[in-house]
């Protein structure tokens, strides 16, 4: 094993990694063998549940016999076609379980390889779509404090996260911020129990003064992922969509994160009452098996390019491994197995569960917060719970309930002093409740 974790630091760069910390340390990577179900199995012949299902890919659990055979059986058709000027089974069976998933109004799927893909897809089809609708002046997208879209230049852009962002600001484009729903700290000095969405009035402020310039406004929905798993009411989401409709804005809904079952329905935006004019999917899609995206939009957006060739409003933009055919084939197998065993529909026992289990975590001293939705867990490490002091960068809280939770059985990688919770969907209540006891008790070792 060492000789492995040796070539492994001496050839691959990790990502979100700082690889100084690996100098001369007993942490290490640790070299995962296998998985199966909710756990993975590591060289020393160490289990552990993923709690975080990979990087929040996972849905139907590691090495699922069905995705292995369907992936295999595709690989031995089709690898890879290009997917201009041809097309394939795969895809197109793909492209219409969406639409039928996600119903009126949408019609069309452009497919991509992965969450920031899909949201660069999305802000240059919203750009092109003001421009050939006669209106260029609507150019500027509008997003979050702490928000997160993806690494590329375009979704950072958009992202309002410091650490990804501020290095590259002379080269991302000029995007306008709204306060985020964070219950939690709320920006308005507000409680939970007299919310009245005040958050969104910087937003109605700033359309009202700008709607004219403004192309879109890009949200994740009802949870900000990587700022710490924040989870929000619907009822914003509701109110948001009001407010584009009043201001003709268009609404970008990034759902890659949060779609197939994490909230406990296909989409997010089923929570609410609105319909996105676009929402981006990749992650759960292929259940972490393959890579692969999809932005999704109405004949609204659709026509608007649609046109002969020579008034040049084609969408000029593809990848290589657009709607690769084994991609599509494990993400149509993973459909099928949701809807033929009934995944989400049945996941409301395990919801209860979750959500009654994470409340024991209000009794510790060090937590601030305890947030959930669906199958979507956090708890927020502070300092002083009576002033929410936040712990410093420096003392790396989270890394070090991490490392706790492996010496236990569990694999909890934090968002900085979050440790969140977002497993597979086929966990079992037996197995919630090993999870989240590894991570009380850890949380509980180091914090005191």
């Amino acid at each position: 094993m060492n000789d492995w974790i040796e070539k492994d630091l001496k050839y691959v760069w990790h990502p979100d990694t700082q690889h100084k910390q690996y100098e001369g340390a007993e942490f290490k990577p640790t070299l995962i063998e296998r998985g199966e179900g909710v756990y993975v199995f590591d060289s020393s012949g160490n289990i552990y549940i993923d709690g975080v299902a990979s990087w929040w890919v996972n849905t139907l659990g590691h090495s699922h016999p069905r995705l292995n055979k369907v992936l295999s059986e595709q690989a031995a058709k089709i690898e890879h076609i290009l997917l201009a000027d041809f097309t394939h089974k795969p895809a197109i069976e793909l492209a219409e379980r969406i639409i039928k998933l996600a119903k009126e109004p949408y019609s069309k799927v452009f497919y991509s390889d992965d969450g920031s893909t899909a949201v660069e897809v999305a802000l240059k089809m919203a750009y092109q779509f003001w421009y050939q609708s006669g209106k260029p002046e609507k150019k500027y997208f509008v997003s979050m404090t702490d928000s997160y879209h993806g690494d590329t230049l375009g979704s950072v852009s958009v992202g309002g996260i410091d650490i990804y962002k501020k290095i590259f600001n002379p080269l991302v484009f000029e995007t306008l911020k709204v306060p985020a729903p964070y219950c939690y700290r709320c920006p308005e000095n507000c409680s939970k129990t007299d919310c009245n969405i005040e958050c969104l009035w910087a937003v109605e402020r700033l359309f009202s003064e700008r709607h004219e310039q403004i192309a879109a406004i890009i949200v994740e929905p009802l949870v900000q992922g990587a700022a710490g798993m924040r989870v929000y009411p619907a009822e914003y989401l509701n109110r948001l969509g009001d407010l584009c409709k009043k201001y003709d804005i268009l609404l970008i809904d990034d759902e890659v994160a949060m779609a197939f079952g994490r909230t406990g329905k296909y989409f997010a935006f089923e929570h609410t009452n609105v319909r996105p004019d676009i929402f981006c999917l990749a992650k759960g899609i292929t259940a972490g098996y393959v890579p692969l995206a999809a932005t999704v939009t109405t004949d609204k957006i659709y026509n608007a390019f649609y046109d002969d060739f020579s008034n040049l409003k084609t969408f000029y933009h593809g990848h290589s491994f657009t709607g690769n055919p084994i991609a599509c084939a494990v993400a149509n197998e993973t459909l099928k197995i949701m809807q033929e065993e009934k995944i989400i529909e049945n996941l409301d026992s395990k919801i209860s569960f979750f959500h009654n289990k994470l409340q024991k975590f209000n009794q510790l001293e060090h937590v601030g917060d305890v947030r959930c939705i669906g199958l979507v867990g956090a708890v927020e490490l502070v300092k002083d719970k009576n002033l929410k002091t936040p712990y410093s960068f420096e003392e790396r809280i989270g890394h070090r309930v991490f490392k706790e939770a492996m010496q236990r059985g569990a694999i909890l990688r934090p968002i900085g002093n979050v440790i969140y919770f977002i497993p597979p969907l086929i966990i079992s209540l037996e197995q919630i409740s090993e999870l989240l006891d590894i991570a009380f008790q850890s949380i509980e070792a180091v914090t005191t």
